[in-house]
């Protein structure tokens, strides 16, 4: 799986994602990838960018398939990963307000979109809804989970 380059004009790679923490944490395919850009975002060639609902995601994902325990045990983790977690505010906000408007996607879809255009980002995803802006975000693309 090639990569987006590392560095640009010198500055770290801007790469966003929403729930591929689980991916890694799953050990789902494209989880060598996750851990090697984690790597890199310690080195300081990418900055990682989480959106704060992601985190939600994550939580409610987990405590739906096992229990609220490993739910936050989970956020914890990522939250420890090399990863710059995004809290709300009124750019991300209207950004995000402004994709959701011109497309079907979810609230959670909209704002880690808004958050890779804020950042000029590559967003970093294995989400077919993404599909339905790929215009409007950079992105890359591991491979779809089976359902």
């Amino acid at each position: 799986m090639s990569s987006p380059k590392s560095r640009v004009e010198g500055k770290p790679q801007h790469l966003c994602w929403g729930v591929e923490g689980l991916t890694f944490i799953e050990d789902e395919e494209g989880s060598e990838y996750i851990e090697n850009l984690l790597i890199r975002a310690e080195k300081g060639d990418v900055a990682i960018y989480v959106a704060f609902i992601s985190l939600m995601e994550v939580f409610y994902i987990t405590a739906k398939g096992k229990d609220e325990s490993e739910a936050l045990k989970r956020v914890k983790l990522i939250q420890s990963l090399a990863v710059r977690v995004e809290e709300s505010n009124e750019n991300l906000n209207v950004r995000a307000g402004a994709i959701k408007a011109k497309n079907r996607i979810s609230i959670a879809d909209a704002y880690i979109a808004a958050l890779c255009q804020e950042h000029n980002g590559i967003l970093v995803h294995k989400d077919p809804e993404f599909e339905k802006i790929s215009p409007t975000v950079k992105e890359f693309r591991l491979p779809y989970k089976i359902h």
